[in-house]
């Protein structure tokens, strides 16, 4: 009785109990398993006779293009001993190898055919080449020297007043006048009359004074949005700013922006 057999008697006659006693522990872990018969616990299955595969000649040229495949020619096998072959050349050998052993490597920078050939070629040439007039550019623009600290015009508009204040670079006030300044009072002070009017008188003062001279450069400040805010700017883009516009350098907003802080003060209600 061969291995089998007896282990299908001993499953069939036994319990399971005595089984798992009588048995090795792989045979009855195989027993009690659904799973596919391991080849351990089955016998080899017969070896079939090794085909004969007919010699299919010798290997084709390394010469030829990878494009062009040629089917082999399959000779006749015969009694009398061949003569022994050269090893057949692998796969890798009979590809075109890159121009460049490592495939990862920068290719040169070159100047582009023609322009909108290949964006990619552009510009790896402006940036990568140093005769590139883009690199030439950005060396002589780095040549020179920062731009001093400009003078400052502060527009602080509210609700309710319009404050103009000029300063030096170094944070001096050279003036500050207000709509109050010039004569308007109360409720009128917040209106876009006022504002305009305040600008108009700034920059009449600013040309007065000869401080246009001394301004070379000029900051604008914006703060708040309130009616004079638009005004000024007004002012500036008008007749009355054209002395002092072709000076300004840089526009900016210091508008105050609150995160989180103390509680707002009560929103006023009318009526």
């Amino acid at each position: 009785m061969d291995r089998l057999a007896r282990q299908s008697f001993m499953y069939q006659s036994i319990c399971a109990q005595c089984r798992r006693r009588l048995l090795p522990l792989r045979a009855s872990i195989r027993l009690l398993s659904t799973s596919t018969p391991d080849f351990a616990d089955t016998p080899d299955p017969p070896r079939q006779p090794p085909i004969d595969i007919p010699d299919a000649g010798p290997a084709p040229s390394t010469q030829q293009s990878a494009g062009q495949s040629f089917p082999p020619s399959v000779s006749s096998t015969s009694s009398t001993p061949s003569q022994p072959q050269e090893a057949r050349p692998s796969m890798l050998s009979t590809m075109p190898r890159s121009p460049t052993s490592n495939p990862f490597a920068r290719p040169e920078s070159k100047p582009p055919s023609r322009l909108g050939s290949n964006i990619g070629e552009v510009f790896n040439y402006a940036i990568n080449d140093e005769t590139s007039p883009h690199r030439a550019l950005s060396r002589s623009l780095s040549d020179y020297p920062p731009l001093p600290e400009p003078h400052h015009l502060h527009i602080y508009s509210t609700k309710h007043n319009t404050h103009i204040t000029l300063t030096k670079p170094d944070r001096n006030p050279i003036m500050s006048v207000s709509a109050g300044s010039i004569g308007f009072r109360k409720a009128a002070r917040g209106t876009y009359d006022a504002g305009y009017q305040l600008g108009a008188y700034v920059m009449g003062r600013i040309q007065q004074q000869g401080l246009l001279t001394q301004i070379q450069h000029l900051e604008v400040v914006l703060r708040d949005f309130g009616p004079g805010r638009e005004a000024v700017t007004k002012i500036l883009l008008g007749n009355e700013g054209r002395n002092l516009r072709g000076r300004v350098v840089r526009v900016c907003d210091a508008t105050r922006l609150k995160f989180g802080g103390t509680r707002s003060k009560k929103a006023r209600r009318l009526g």
